[in-house]
């Protein structure tokens, strides 16, 4: 049967044009799924009945189950631990900051790239999710907002799994979420996070998605880098820094780029300064994230004044940055630290 959540509104309406409908019932049907947030065709009451048959004949609006969820920071961040189809589990975060909501959504159940301080990579991979099951993480979050009167505004790809690793699924789903009648998040307020995978960077630049990107650096050279992020080997330093180059100069936006500080090991000036130097010829902003606790990784966040430090050198050499506000640590909600059992 068909998963309603995995089609864009173009595909919906060929859809219901096979079926001989017209594309006001398809209008009809996306605001049901999208604006009204029903869940199942049989709370579809206006639509045609025949419509109505065909669609339970043929499709369906799929559930995703709460497991668990879970408070923090005085209940500005919540987590849930959320139930696929299959039995599988993701964790997805709900966080508000300055009176906006954003969801920080996951695109795989677990994670292949195996970065030392990141408690899913630390878990290992187990699928890719369908566009379908990301999108209904997000309209999970927007249900629970609307029960107190809010409404999602900011969409992070930074939960379980590489974004650009599962690139159709999660391409397909922010084009739903951010079609004007569907969730209507502006392009600008979705977030892929990614470790820096090159084929996928030059394809969303190519294709003209014009979707923030933060691309999770930690280390000024391919040596060290090699030693937090696994991946590097296959995409290096410097050919990654040349697809960002790519990226800027075709889509003429900025590139976020994140550095986990980790005490005595990237929280020194020189490394500050050899960040700045490394992206001096870019349009960029590097978002300094305090290492979170993991059980896998023995090493503590960097220190106060270092990242301070840190920050003022990067502010000489002209390159803007951000301290990542820590949100949900004592509920393991924080960056890096989304991780169940895949059993």
């Amino acid at each position: 049967m068909l998963n309603l959540y995995d089609l864009t509104r173009p595909e919906l309406s060929l859809l219901l044009q096979s079926w001989g409908f017209r594309d006001v019932h398809t209008t009809k049907l996306w605001s049901y799924l999208y604006r009204e947030l029903v869940d199942s065709v049989a709370s579809m009451h206006e639509l045609p009945p025949k419509l109505r048959v065909k669609l339970a004949e043929e499709a369906f609006v799929p559930g995703i189950g709460l497991g668990r969820e879970t408070l923090a920071d005085d209940g500005q961040t919540r987590k849930y631990l959320l139930e696929l189809h299959d039995g599988l589990r993701v964790e997805t975060v709900q966080m508000h900051c300055r009176d906006r909501a954003t969801a920080c959504l996951s695109s795989q159940v677990g994670c292949a790239l195996g970065c030392v301080f990141c408690a899913t990579g630390q878990m290992g991979f187990t699928r890719d999710l369908m566009a379908s099951e990301i999108v209904a993480q997000a309209i999970f979050v927007e249900r629970a907002l609307r029960r107190s009167g809010e409404r999602l505004r900011n969409l992070v790809l930074m939960g379980m799994g590489e974004p650009l690793m599962n690139y159709e699924a999660v391409t397909t789903a922010l084009d739903i979420l951010r079609e004007p009648s569907s969730l209507a998040i502006g392009a600008k307020q979705m977030t892929i996070s990614t470790v820096g995978v090159i084929p996928s960077i030059i394809r969303l630049a190519d294709e003209g998605r014009p979707y923030s990107l933060a691309v999770s650096l930690h280390a000024a050279t391919q040596a060290e880098r090699l030693k937090l992020l696994p991946a590097a080997r296959p995409w290096p330093l410097a050919d990654l820094i040349d697809a960002c180059r790519y990226y800027t100069s075709r889509l003429q936006q900025k590139i976020f780029f994140e550095w986990t500080l980790i005490a005595g090991v990237n929280d020194s000036a020189d490394l500050a300064r050899e960040l700045a130097e490394l992206l001096h010829d870019l349009p960029a902003q590097v978002n300094l994230i305090p290492l979170n606790p993991t059980a896998g990784f023995a090493a503590l966040p960097g220190r106060s004044e270092a990242m301070r430090d840190f920050q003022a050198i990067l502010k000489q050499h002209g390159l803007p940055s951000t301290v990542r506000q820590r949100r949900g640590i004592e509920i393991a909600a924080g960056c890096g630290q989304l991780a169940i059992s895949a059993t």
